[in-house]
């Protein structure tokens, strides 16, 4: 690595309190094109165990590093162009070390539209501002600005002229007053100003309050920046957006100008009192707006990267949620008036036959679906049954349990968000080109049940609803960020390669969209794949992207078992070894815990295997392609609770978390309308975090503690009986 690069290994091994060669490992691996999944899974030795968290943050740190120095070489090079670069002005870039620094280091050379101190030289005012500058108390400020006045008779140019001593001398001071701008020791200190200090502030605009209604708790808001929630960052900025707020950030006036006097005013006297002015006007006309655009920039950096962590954290639980498993379902789509969308789906999510009951529009139409239903029930041998939570989803399910169908067959309410989305898409449409959007919405009803995973990343996350704000935040950050855990969560279940959409393909670890879709031509071609090593076979799939992927692909029934385990194929030679000492086969090894009992790992230790891949191994062979997600668990909704005319104050009910927030969390008890636990109601303890308490996709026990039905807002409590207290319908 180049010097360079040695210096981003030692800066990010400490900011992350890392090892440098753990750092330098993993971006040496990471510059080869080794994934986030496939060095924390399988590159262990090397990196000493870095897990994907410390990964990522290594590999997106880097890329702000890479970022840094591209902007300061474009800054050497447009100094060298205009022969502008000194060993001093070199240095100072060389030295900065953010990019807010670097900026403030080339600010007074960066070529500018035409400013009142550019004008103010060009008609040779710069002499006069130097003079006061240097603030001499014997030095008389309009004497030495009558030296510039322009005689009438003068044959300069009217725009060059300099008609008065008042002319002159603010003239003089714009100069000195970009001086204060541009200097950038004074931009750091009130850099640092507005952000310990400075004050977020936001009003309604007149007329807006109608409008507006949605933004009341922010018509008269004011707190300090620093410390300002993600979620009222970023609603408040929705207001103004959305032309409703007003909204500011300040410090104290006082403080930020006598912290500028106090560099700037060196002497006393009139010229001192002219400097004192000029600092002034610098501060109010350019620099408070330009720290102000500055802060905000910071505090949306950070609002969004807060909203997104909670993004991307519930994401990632509803993308692990407990899979039903490969069993024959019934989805339905309910509806009212154009009937309930039905469908039937095979164990592996194929879809055998759609239908339309109207269990709601009259007795003869509803004898007909009940009879619909237990033929289709009985016919198909159905296991389980997924309802959508949408309209008339209580009323379905109500209406499937009066059915009197085999206890055996759990009825589940299935969270439907995104499940239209999937249904209009290019992905659907390929797959199922016969079938309306209808058809489509209730087969990834049925599959979401089936596996969550393999049916989400079908979906936009943003259109799942499991966010905050997700549309106010930087979208290429909340890209990154979700891409990151839809991978880190599809190879961490592993993916079955004969079964696997081409979507799920995409994302092992290696693949992209283009190999995905090769892999399922082949199979649809030749049939199932037979072994991994026959991947290899497949167009564009090579040596590298094998390495990366094959420890993350199963193959169900393959002749060498390890084909369907997470133990890479590179270590195959370490297991059969084990086995061949041991005078067994690999099947038996993993078949038997006493057989694997007898194993020393210490044995195989070797230049490239280490006792952390062996540890790995042996975990890998006692539950090969064991899938780290929970056991499925359905939830009932409480009967005779279905609309929010139907809720009281006192009533407990069961739940499950459908969203979670840095406010609290949102809880589906069946209604139709999710309730809120606020954070206060989250425990009897103080909780800092919702995530401490709760995850997406768990079942609750909530009390009610309100319902607001002209706003449709539901308040909910988990903390124990007796000991709730009001929470805000927010």
């Amino acid at each position: 690595m180049t010097a360079l690069h040695a210096e981003h290994v030692e800066k990010i091994a400490q900011e992350l309190s890392l090892r440098p060669a753990q750092v330098q490992a993993a971006a040496v691996l990471l510059t080869e094109g080794s994934t986030v999944p496939f060095i924390a899974r399988y590159r262990k030795e090397a990196t000493g165990s870095l897990d994907e968290v410390a990964i990522t943050a290594i590999r997106d740190r880097l890329a702000q590093l890479a970022a840094l120095d591209h902007r300061r070489q474009a800054i050497i090079t447009s100094l060298e162009e205009r022969q502008l670069l000194t060993d001093e002005l070199r240095a100072k870039i060389d030295a900065a070390s953010t990019l807010a620094t670097l900026e403030d280091v080339y600010l007074p050379f960066r070529p500018k539209r035409r400013t009142r101190a550019m004008i103010a030289k060009e008609r040779g005012l710069e002499p006069l501002a130097a003079v006061l500058f240097r603030q001499d108390p014997a030095v008389d400020p309009e004497t030495e600005a009558a030296k510039y006045i322009t005689p009438a008779e003068s044959a300069v140019a009217a725009e060059l002229q300099v008609p008065t001593v008042a002319a002159a001398l603010q003239g003089a001071r714009d100069i000195i007053a970009e001086q204060v701008n541009d200097d950038a020791d004074a931009r750091a200190r009130i850099r640092h100003l507005f952000w310990r200090q400075g004050t977020l502030r936001s009003a309604v605009r007149r007329g807006k309050e109608a409008e507006g209604i949605k933004f009341k708790d922010y018509f008269h808001w004011a707190e300090l920046a620093a410390t300002a929630p993600s979620h009222r960052v970023l609603a408040i900025r929705r207001g103004e957006a959305e032309g409703i707020l007003t909204v500011s950030i300040q410090p104290p006036e006082e403080a930020a100008v006598a912290m500028l006097e106090a560099r700037f005013i060196t002497g006393s006297g009139p010229c001192a009192e002219q400097v004192r002015l000029a600092v002034k006007d610098g501060y109010k006309r350019l620099l408070a707006p330009s720290m102000e655009t500055e802060t905000r920039g910071e505090i949306k950096r950070r609002a969004d990267a807060v909203a997104i962590g909670v993004f991307a954290h519930n994401f990632r639980q509803l993308l692990l949620a407990p899979p039903l498993g490969q069993k024959r379902v019934l989805a339905i789509d309910p509806a009212f008036r154009t009937g309930c969308k039905t469908v039937v789906l095979d164990s592996q999510g194929q879809l055998l036959h759609h239908d339309v009951i109207y269990p709601d529009q009259g007795p003869q139409r509803a004898r007909h679906a009940e009879q619909t239903t237990k033929q289709l029930v009985a016919h198909h041998q159905i296991e389980a049954i997924a309802i959508g939570n949408g309209t008339a989803s209580r009323e379905t399910e109500a209406f499937i349990r009066r059915l009197g169908l085999a206890a055996s067959i759990p009825v589940v309410m299935v969270n439907e968000s995104g499940a239209s989305v999937y249904s209009a898409s290019d992905a659907a449409r390929e797959e199922f080109p016969d079938h309306d959007v209808t058809v489509r919405g209730a087969v990834s009803i049925g599959r979401r049940l089936m596996d969550p995973l393999a049916e989400l990343v079908k979906i936009d996350p943003k259109s799942i609803g499991v966010g905050q704000y997700q549309h106010d935040v930087d979208q290429n950050s909340l890209k990154q960020a979700l891409d990151d855990d839809v991978v880190s969560c599809v190879n961490a279940v592993g993916v079955e390669v004969n079964t696997a959409s081409k979507q799920l393909l995409a994302y092992v670890s290696g693949l992209n969209a283009s190999i995905a879709e090769n892999i399922v031509r082949y199979r649809d071609e030749r049939g199932p794949f037979k072994s991994r090593r026959e991947l290899l076979k497949v167009p564009r799939l090579g040596e590298k992207t094998f390495e990366q992927a094959a420890g993350f692909l199963r193959i169900r029934g393959a002749r060498n078992p390890l084909d369907d385990s997470a133990v890479h194929p590179e270590s195959y030679a370490v297991v059969e070894r084990m086995a061949n000492d041991l005078g067994v086969t690999v099947r038996d090894l993993m078949r038997d815990a006493t057989l694997r009992g007898r194993i020393d790992k210490h044995a195989y230790v070797t230049d490239k295997v280490g006792l952390p891949t062996l540890d790995d191994i042996l975990a890998e062979l006692a539950r090969p392609g064991r899938d780290p997600r929970e056991t499925f668990e359905a939830v009932e909704f409480a009967e005779g609770v279905s609309t929010l005319e139907d809720l009281r104050p006192g009533m407990k009910l069961p739940g499950i978390v459908t969203n979670i927030t840095a406010f609290g969390a949102f809880v589906d008890i069946g209604v139709h309308q999710d309730g809120l636990v606020h954070i206060s109601q989250l425990a009897n303890r103080f909780v800092r975090d919702p995530h401490e308490v709760v995850k997406v996709h768990q079942k609750v026990e909530v009390t009610v503690l309100g319902v607001d039905l002209d706003r449709r807002r539901i308040a909910l409590s988990m903390r124990d009986t007796g000991s709730s207290r009001p929470a805000p319908l927010t």
